[in-house]
């Protein structure tokens, strides 16, 4: 589905259903360089159980009109006019990697706005290795196949799709190199140059759930466990198997943890 905002098309996917305002809303938002597609495991449940979902494709990302958002702050507030597009006053967010930095800064300047965070993959701030940033900045492919392998943990490693015959990482291959608009680049810059996180956790009062990965490097584990503890009410899960991909390498997992989280603070 599409929708203008901001004067520019925005797409998202509700997993085939209509928004119906007397139902709760759940938004999920991606990482860094990716689409819509990585939610695609768990958003179509909550879909065929009394929610709205909508997975976003940020500007310059997927089918999203560029061009990308040059900051997190500029990222959040188009969060915000999104929702206003689409007639919603309040709503869940689920954000991966630099979408927890969205979460962050979107639960902070709209918290009028927000109902339940979850956060998966997260952490306070995300400042990029100079050399991967500069490769992203120069679009060059090297920067794609070292964030593909630094992601993954040994279940990605190994092949592990729910999927037969599909690869992890060569299916997040695909989806970054499809971003045509040096969107790689602009979102690590925008992680990069982030410094709101602390301030942003601190000020939350809904009930957050943060989801870490064990064998995480890209956030690793004691940054995931910092995050949780600077936001009060919240709750941690760490997932044993999983690397930075936890919403595709343990997809199952990953999605019932959401499914807990929601009916206990429903």
């Amino acid at each position: 589905m599409k929708v203008k905002v901001n004067g520019k098309e925005a797409y998202f996917t509700t997993s085939g259903r209509e928004i119906d305002q007397s139902q709760p809303t759940i938004v999920f938002v991606h990482g860094s360089g990716l689409t819509h597609v990585t939610w695609v495991l768990q958003t179509r449940y909550f879909a065929f159980h009394g929610f709205n979902t909508i997975a976003v494709d940020l500007p310059g990302h997927g089918d999203s009109e560029g061009p990308p958002l040059k900051t997190i702050e500029e990222m959040a507030d188009w969060m915000a006019s999104l929702l206003n597009a689409l007639e919603i006053n309040k709503t869940s967010y689920v954000g991966h990697s630099q979408g927890c930095l969205v979460g962050l800064e979107f639960a902070y300047r709209y918290a009028d706005k927000l109902d339940l965070l979850v956060l998966i993959n997260g952490s306070l701030s995300m400042k990029m290795n100079p050399e991967l940033l500069q490769l992203a900045l120069d679009k060059n492919h090297k920067a794609v196949d070292l964030m593909m392998d630094w992601v993954h943990g040994p279940l990605g490693q190994v092949g592990g799709h729910p999927v037969p015959g599909l690869s992890h990482i060569g299916m997040g291959n695909q989806l970054v190199s499809a971003n045509n608009h040096g969107t790689l680049g602009i979102d690590f810059s925008a992680c990069d140059q982030y410094e709101n996180g602390e301030r942003a956790a601190l000020s939350i009062t809904r009930p957050t759930l943060c989801i870490i990965g064990k064998h995480d490097r890209m956030t690793p584990k004691k940054v995931g466990i910092e995050l949780a503890k600077k936001i009060n009410n919240s709750q941690q899960v760490i997932i044993e198997d999983s690397g930075h991909m936890s919403i595709l390498e343990t997809a199952s997992e990953t999605k019932n943890l959401l499914k807990k989280f929601f009916k206990e603070n429903s």
